[in-house]
């Protein structure tokens, strides 16, 4: 059983549409209107986007990404089944696409379909062995689970992929921190700041710990994605930009 579901009430990360100018325009209206919570009017203009581009895979994600936030605030099966729907035809276009591979995962543990979420992701992993993302999106869900183990060794995994990935040693710093572990956490997040010092959530966890308020507002071990639609190439749903 999943024993921390809250942080899997996740919203999605609109991705920017790499194409001409007028699917752009289309794009940058659907994300303001998107802002708005006006999810009809987002829809039509990713839909006009799409017709400019057709079987643009961000246009697919960020149609998915709508119907997923309509499902959440309106509580409507049918618009989980279309998000469902369109976060396959992106990865159809694009396997590699990450903020979809998230998002579909948050949507399969949504619907209490677990194990299906943890096989993408799995085959995402073995598709791509030379990138990080998949091993730490893992652990995410491990964590979910409560098997910290596992998700360090998830994350663990990760880094031996790629060393100095930021948002692989913010995961970790947020696991050691919720295992009591401070002063690791602290290295952690350390060595993030490092490679990437705009972060000042970071830094406010290491001044925190540091200053031995540990027992102040917790994070998840593994952040939560959080709704940051841009016109410009979509952030990691979660943890630090890279």
């Amino acid at each position: 059983m999943i024993q921390t579901r809250p942080a899997l009430v996740a919203l999605c990360t609109l991705a920017a549409v790499g194409c001409g100018g007028l699917a752009r325009n289309d794009n940058t209206e659907g994300v303001r209107l998107y802002q708005q919570g006006n999810y009809l009017g987002a829809v039509d203009r990713f839909q006009q986007a799409l017709s400019r581009e057709p079987g643009n895979p961000d246009c697919f994600y960020n149609l998915g990404a709508t119907y997923h936030q309509q499902a959440k605030v309106f509580g409507r099966p049918t618009d989980a089944a279309t998000a469902e729907q369109y976060y396959h035809l992106c990865l159809a276009r694009n396997p590699d696409h990450a903020e979809c591979q998230r998002a579909l995962a948050v949507l399969l543990v949504e619907q209490k379909r677990d194990d299906e979420a943890v096989a993408g992701l799995e085959a995402w992993a073995r598709a791509q062995p030379g990138n990080p993302d998949p091993r730490v999106e893992l652990a995410r869900l491990a964590q979910e689970h409560g098997d910290l183990r596992e998700a360090e060794n998830q994350l663990i995994d990760a880094l031996a992929i790629a060393p100095g990935d930021a948002r692989t040693l913010v995961a970790l710093g947020h696991l050691r921190e919720q295992s009591g572990d401070a002063g690791q956490a602290v290295a952690n997040y350390s060595r993030a700041l490092a490679v990437d010092p705009a972060q000042p959530a970071v830094s406010a966890r290491v001044a925190a710990l540091q200053t031995g308020g540990a027992a102040g507002p917790r994070t998840a071990a593994l952040p939560p994605p959080t709704v940051t639609p841009a016109a410009a190439p979509a952030a990691a749903a979660w943890g630090p930009a890279r």
